[in-house]
């Protein structure tokens, strides 16, 4: 178990969330997801300097990678200003007052004007090679469940551009996303363990609910995360979709970091300095007559294998001071992006059908001794000493310890490399959007419409609706509340199993494979209304929901009628009990009340779908009750 405090473990939250607009932040399109396209275009990004002349490490890591961008676009939700082939239009007023509404509920300081900047990203993610963001407010507080976190910046930014597929050469990406309007909050670094840090991020995420202004769904709200141990660097994580996540992504971090602090102050007790990381050595005649099937194929395309000596690194490449955490990982994780499939390392061989005796021609070669480690790499050669080169750097960052890097998530709580950190040169000013004072009576129309906090939001679903605290709560949480209160007022259905449908049901048939999100609003409150005129019964819901998410008809109405469930009156329910008491009136007299649910259980494989189970109960006990008297 490891000390958080003791390691004197950091976390910084940043929250981007899509915000509920009409239109995107620089155009009149909307955001229309789409997988038809109108029309492609295919663009190479290249790296620009700031105003001092320096070019972003960041982006000079993303250009070396070559690769081509094919953009795919919709007319609905794209138009000449995404494809950069018009100047932005005017800022979407919506947004910015979207925006300062949450500046004022987390009592941030607002700027007196809004100045547009423009922030290199040459990915592909941005047809301009730059992403739009605008400063709104600075400071502020955000009050969790436990403690108060210092807020630094509140932005307005555009979103970037979904990406659809990433090969070898080229990346394509839809521009439906691109130019969405995000607000951006940074929370100020603080100590704690994962829970905690993930506690942070659930209640930024149902301050931000509480607004009403905000996008819900997988994808409209993404964290980044800024980890830190004591001694090491700071560590990006970008793209975090899922809130668990969070705290296994911080915990893995941690664990990572101080892995590498290790490996460090091995490196120091053995005397390793940067000076001692030598260059690389063409060895491909070594492995000429190689039975290592990834070198053979390397040389048969003319490629050329490298070798390199990392004196007093012995035992430290295979090295796992916590699971899965090992500098070759690292290493191999690096060289993936010049297109290698990984690198071999002295710690894991001989293996991969590489000789012993090829082993020792190397270690010759290079001079190495047992103490030193080695890496081989082989690739084509416009690629390989690029790469062998990012292994020399990631070899002196072993080092220091952890290096400056950004990550990415996996889907199981990890991280893996995506490039360096960018730095101070990849923000210059935008010239094609003026500046957009923000005046006082704005500010004063915009404080009457901060909303309550979440906590009193919450208490009102369960005065109002006669919800349980832990329902009021999922329902809040959920994508559905504003869909919740809707249904509650258009029908006479419990509103604790509106509740339970929308945040129990729907998650359990998401868990069993079906794609909700072919359930549109219309969709789920044609269903509520089909229950409460009698179409269907309680118990038939969920079978409805499973036909249509099936894709087997296209409405709720056709779901009915192709389960033929047809609900039943008074008189037939009453008549079906009466059969079913007669036939078991000795079950009765044996066991008394204690027959209910045998007959209950009797009754209910008849009339299933087509009555609602808890009606069915009350003529039944009644029903039991004058048998008993007689």
């Amino acid at each position: 178990m490891i000390d958080y405090k003791g390691i004197g473990l950091k976390v910084g939250l940043e929250i981007h969330q899509q915000l509920a607009t009409k239109n995107k932040l620089f155009c009149h399109c909307e955001e229309f997801q789409s997988d038809k396209f109108d029309f492609l275009f295919i663009r190479r990004l290249r790296p620009t300097q700031s105003e001092l002349g320096q070019v972003d490490p960041a982006a000079m890591f993303e250009f070396k990678k070559g690769k081509m961008i094919k953009y795919h676009a919709n007319r609905r939700s794209s138009c000449l200003v995404e494809a950069d082939e018009e100047p932005p239009h005017d800022l979407n007023m919506e947004a910015v007052e979207s925006a300062l509404i949450v500046a004022l509920a987390l009592k941030s300081k607002v700027v007196d004007e809004l100045h547009t900047m423009r922030k290199i990203v040459i990915d592909g993610s941005n047809t301009t090679g730059f992403q739009r963001t605008i400063i709104v407010a600075l400071g502020g507080l955000l009050k969790t469940k436990n403690r108060e976190v210092a807020v630094q910046t509140i932005s307005l930014e555009e979103d970037a551009a979904r990406l659809l597929e990433d090969h070898e050469n080229y990346r394509e990406y839809c521009l439906d996303r691109l130019c969405v309007p995000l607000v951006e909050i940074a929370l100020a670094p603080v100590e704690g363990s994962p829970e905690e840090i993930q506690e942070i991020a659930l209640s930024l995420g149902r301050l931000l609910r509480a607004t009403r202004r905000v996008v819900r769904g997988l994808g409209t709200i993404r964290q980044d995360i800024n980890v830190s141990i004591k001694g090491g660097k700071t560590v990006e994580v970008k793209g975090i979709q899922k809130l668990d996540l969070i705290s296994k992504i911080v915990e893995f971090e941690a664990s990572r970091q101080l892995g590498l602090m290790e490996i460090k102050n091995e490196l120091e007790k053995r005397g390793v300095r940067p000076e001692d990381i030598g260059s690389p050595l063409e060895v491909t005649k070594i492995f000429k007559d190689t039975e290592c099937e990834l070198i053979r194929k390397a040389i048969e395309k003319d490629g050329t294998v490298l070798a390199l000596k990392l004196k007093g690194f012995s035992g430290l490449l295979g090295y796992e001071p916590y699971p899965d955490i090992r500098l070759g990982k690292e290493m191999a994780e690096l060289v993936r992006f010049y297109g290698l499939g990984g690198i071999f390392h002295s710690d894991e061989l001989p293996g991969y059908r590489i000789k012993m005796s090829e082993i020792e021609s190397l270690k010759k070669m290079l001079e190495a001794s047992d103490e030193d480690a080695f890496i081989i790499l082989a690739g084509p050669k416009d690629s390989i000493f690029d790469a062998m080169m990012a292994i020399i750097e990631r070899a002196k960052d072993a080092l220091q310890g952890v290096p400056y890097e950004t990550r990415g998530p996996t889907p199981d709580g990890k991280t893996r490399f995506i490039r360096p950190r960018p730095g101070p040169a990849r923000m210059y000013p935008e010239t094609d959007i003026p500046p957009i004072p923000i005046t006082k009576e704005l500010l004063s129309k915009l404080e009457r419409e901060v909303p309550k906090p979440w906590e009193e939001q919450i208490e009102d679903y369960v005065s109002k609706y006669g919800l349980s605290q832990k329902l009021a709560q999922k329902v809040f949480d959920s994508d559905y509340s504003e869909l919740f209160e809707v249904i509650a007022s258009k029908t006479k259905v419990q509103p604790s199993f509106i509740a339970a449908t929308l945040t129990e049901t729907l998650v359990s048939l998401s868990r069993a494979g079906f794609d909700i999100n072919r359930l549109d609003e219309k969709d789920l409150i044609e269903l509520f209304l089909s229950l409460d005129e009698g179409k269907i019964s309680k118990e038939a819901l969920p079978q409805v929901l499973e036909v249509f998410l099936k894709g087997e008809v296209k409405s709720v109405e056709d779901a009915i009628k192709k389960l033929g469930i047809v609900t039943i009156s008074d008189d037939e329910l009453s008549r079906i009990v009466e059969e079913i008491v007669q036939e078991n009136k000795e079950l009765i007299k044996e066991k008394s009340e204690r027959s209910f649910s045998i007959l209950m259980g009797k009754i209910m494989n008849i009339v299933r779908g087509r009555v609602d189970g808890a009606k069915v109960g009350i003529v039944l006990k009644k029903r039991i009750e004058n048998v008993i008297k007689e």
